[in-house]
């Protein structure tokens, strides 16, 4: 038996399984020379996810890691030889034009994110699948592209976990799982198994439907569950005997019925001769505890197969047989038949990282085996280089604030995530059924009482409009047009339209009390907040001077997007939008640790400090009404910018003269045990509550403001974004030394620009009002732009903005289209919208010069 080594470079737990095999070979390729892998199975793994997955591929994504990571892992297993490119098709049944309509969002989603599927009819599906049944079909969506890994990603994990032993890089260990991750003052150290102890930096986890378990070794909580999936086999299919293929048809997706279906080729090959047919529990999914999956001798068939009762699946399967009558004449393989576990994540993405809780304990966890290979680029690329080539906020698990990562809240949301795997369609902007009401502000009953919209951010509840503003659509019915199209006005409420003119009239109030708040104090929170910064936010600034400013990573990429309020010689107030705000707190803190500035404090102020923006052209004088000093609150007293303590009928109050949605204002925080006092007092002189999408949508692209993780990201530069300042502080800061590249070009390859529809009825003569991503298109050849680093142009934010009367986005183009007055084109569910370039870099369409908020 080989020696267990006693250091390595850093240990991947779950070494078997495509994740696993994929990190250790893409950390060797960038220079890693010093692995471990443990398995507690064989290598490759006989009982994860990856013994028994389907293997196939489909390319196309809403998402945009997604896509990258599934068509590099395409073109990896391919460059190996273990990839059969089939093709795949989705359909759509007669009388289900949602589903058709999903087709044809998806295929735009394809073109802005750089996959290649288009749409097809009826007669295109029954010829590329004849085993369909022809008067069902309504239409469908074709991959080119999609296929399978062939003969299995097990096999390809066996291949690379060899090379790579083989390299003499990588040390791996079947049977040997790991019993305990060692960690002192917050660090891993290293890991203990049966056969010894591993003194280690890093920890890499990879154990798919276990990972929880090793996790919580080093303290560490994933929000993820394992859910069985059954899978169904027919047979004998031998319409491809003789043929040496491992399939035949392409692959078939019915997700309107929640199911797939792929033949297994050639009865002689790896799994030949049979039909495959899967589903997804749409309405009951069966949620296993990571603890609760038996141990290798215990299973019939494996721990991640678990025994098919009928009756999960027959009312779908009756309809599988409609569709495809074949699977009613094969005899059904009950033997070899199972439900197949696989993760789950609570907001369905994968959990890709170095875990807030612990450091050195990397993750790559909830992956799909047609996102295997790109992911565990994604891992070691980040691992080595301190970020990846997408911005991984989205996988990133510090994403996920504590209170989302509890028992309670994982299991809620995992089952809603699985209940949507493949039916229904998921809107853009769906909120979440479970997992609610977890985090109310003090204004929250209030809101309650006048009919909140209410959506869900990080916990927060947050009122998008108010039904009793009901009332304020007969004064502004005329400039708040009607949504005729269902998807377009879902999760939309039009009073929010007329709440957001009544504040710009008079004067509203917004409950912005999911900021992340934290306070950093003590002798070196001036040099770590200086070296996180774009702007000078220490130095000469003033007390009570804020400051927007970003944090880059090395490469000059848009990390953090924030506002910094100096409040002492050596203290500061960070404020952060909730979604991003534990991202930002992690990355402030690693950093710190990265410069060993020790003499600071962070406090978390997000629960104790409510916050209240107000604002429109009466603010002053509604806020001069209420306070103490009045004459405190005059431009010349209380300049743009700057913030102070306050008294509001004796209430004490941190008010901040700033605006984000384009009018004169403040944002007043104060302690939550004030806070239904503060909205009373408002209230009472008549005072609009104004929802939260005239803050984050309308006013913010009226007033073309960027978002954080949506319009800023870590691909683009701030050159790029237009938020570039006018001089580069002499200081240093993280990532100034690629910032001054970046400046120094003669023309950035991309900037964000500003647009507006020119037109916006269907064919059919409906009004629409786009949600989501859409690509944008040259109009003459109807090609995507894209500039000269490869990436793609697409709509970031849209949002009808009723001050100025347009439909408006924002959206990097190539320099060789952003220009004022360029015309351009989007797809949207099919159809194309012209568009007119308004804005290269930042400008807004409503009050330009920035007069409003300043007066």
């Amino acid at each position: 038996m080989t020696t267990l080594p006693e250091q390595a470079d850093a240990v991947i737990i779950g070494q078997g399984g495509i994740v696993g095999a994929s990190v250790a070979h893409h950390l060797i390729e960038l220079g890693w020379t010093n692995l471990v892998g443990l398995e507690k199975s064989a290598i490759p793994s006989d009982i994860g996810s990856t013994s028994h997955a389907s293997d196939f591929c489909y390319m196309t994504a809403h998402d945009k890691m997604s896509c990258y990571t599934t068509t590099y892992s395409r073109a990896f297993y391919e460059r190996r030889g273990h990839y059969q490119r089939v093709g795949g098709i989705e359909i759509a049944r007669v009388g289900d034009e949602a589903r058709m309509a999903e087709l044809a969002r998806k295929v735009a989603s394809g073109k802005a994110f750089g996959t290649n599927a288009r749409l097809i009819g009826p007669d295109e599906v029954v010829e590329r699948f004849p085993l369909v049944e022809r008067s069902l079909v309504l239409g469908g969506l074709w991959d080119p592209d999609a296929g399978l890994v062939v003969p299995r990603s097990q096999r390809v994990a066996g291949e690379l976990v060899e090379e790579a032993v083989a390299s003499g890089h990588l040390r791996a260990f079947a049977d040997t799982p790991a019993i305990d991750i060692d960690v002192e003052d917050g660090r891993v150290r290293g890991v203990m198994t049966a056969r010894g102890y591993i003194a280690t930096p890093v920890v890499i986890v990879t154990s798919g439907i276990w990972g929880p378990i090793p996790a919580a070794m080093a303290g560490v909580s994933l929000p993820l569950m394992p859910v069985e999936h059954p899978l169904m086999f027919f047979g004998p299919f031998d319409a491809f005997a003789g043929t040496g293929l491992e399939i035949g048809y392409p692959l078939l997706r019915d997700q309107g019925n929640s199911a797939y279906l792929r033949d297994t080729g050639d009865p002689r090959s790896t799994e030949g001769g049979q039909l495959e047919w899967g589903y997804y529990e749409a309405t009951s999914p069966r949620l296993v505890a990571p603890t609760d999956i038996l141990e290798r001798e215990q299973a019939r068939l494996s721990p991640s197969m678990r025994d098919l009762e009928i009756d999960q699946v027959m009312a779908a399967f009756e309809r599988a047989v409609e569709l495809t009558p074949v699977l009613g004449e094969l005899g059904w393989d009950e033997k070899h038949s199972f439900n197949g576990l696989l993760s789950v994540t609570t907001d369905g993405g994968s959990l890709v990282g170095e875990s807030p809780e612990t450091r050195g304990l990397w993750l790559c966890e909830a992956v799909w085996v047609k996102d295997g290979p790109g992911m565990g680029k994604v891992l070691a690329d980040w691992l080595t280089h301190g970020r990846p080539t997408l911005d991984p906020h989205g996988i990133d698990i510090a994403r996920f604030y504590p209170v989302q990562k509890t028992p309670h809240h994982v299991v809620g949301r995992c089952r809603e995530i699985a209940q949507k795997i493949y039916d229904p369609p998921v809107h853009p902007r769906e909120p979440f059924a479970t997992g609610r009401n977890l985090r109310r502000s003090p204004f929250w009953p209030r809101e309650e009482a006048l009919g909140g919209h209410f959506m869900e951010v990080v916990g927060w509840e947050r009122a998008h409009g108010y039904a009793a503003n009901e009332a304020l659509l007969e004064r502004y019915g005329d400039r708040v047009p009607q949504r005729p199209d269902e998807w377009d006005a879902r999760h939309f409420w039009r009073v929010s339209n007329a709440e957001h003119l009544a504040l710009s009239e008079g004067v509203g109030m917004i409950n912005l009390s999911h900021f992340a708040i934290f306070d950093v104090t003590g002798p070196d929170a001036e040099a770590l907040l200086e070296y996180l910064s774009v702007a000078r936010v220490g130095g000469e600034t003033p007390l009570g001077k804020g400051i927007y400013t970003h944090f880059l990573d090395e490469a000059g990429g848009v990390h953090s997007d924030l506002t910094i309020v100096r409040l002492a010689a050596d203290g500061f107030r960070v404020i952060c939008g909730g979604d991003t705000g534990h991202r930002d707190l992690v990355w402030m803190t690693r950093m710190a640790e990265a410069r060993r500035l020790t003499r600071l404090h962070v406090e978390d102020r997000t629960d104790s400090l409510a916050t209240l923006g107000l604002w429109g052209p009466e603010a002053r004088r509604t806020l001069q009404a209420l306070a103490d000093d009045p004459a405190a609150l005059e431009d010349e007293a209380f300049p743009f910018a700057t913030a102070r303590e306050i008294r509001v009928r004796g209430l004490p109050i941190w008010a901040f003269r700033i605006s984000y949605v384009g009018e004169l204002g403040w944002e007043l925080y104060l302690p939550f045990s004030y806070g239904l006092t503060l909205w009373d007092l408002l209230f009472e002189q008549g005072v609009t509550p104004v929802g939260i999408e005239t803050y984050a949508n309308s006013r913010r692209l009226e007033k073309s403001l960027r978002l954080q993780n949506v319009d800023l990201l870590t691909e683009y530069n701030l050159v790029e974004a237009g938020l570039a300042r006018p001089r580069v502080k002499p200081v240093e800061f993280h990532g100034k030394a690629a910032y001054l590249a970046q400046r120094e070009r003669h023309q950035q390859p991309a900037y964000l620009c500003t647009l507006t529809m020119t037109a916006h009825h269907d064919a059919g003569g409906v009004a629409r009002y786009p949600v989501g991503h859409s690509p944008i298109l040259d109009p003459q050849s109807g090609e995507v732009l894209v500039d000269a680093l490869g990436r793609r142009s697409y709509v970031t934010s849209i949002a009808f903005g009723p001050s100025v009367g347009k439909i408006i986005a924002l959206g990097y183009l190539p320099v060789s289209h952003a220009r004022v007055g360029q015309a351009l084109t989007m797809e949207y569910f099919g159809e194309h919208y012209p568009l007119n370039v308004e804005a290269v870099g930042y400008r807004a369409l409503y009050d330009p010069d920035n007069l409003r908020p300043k007066g």
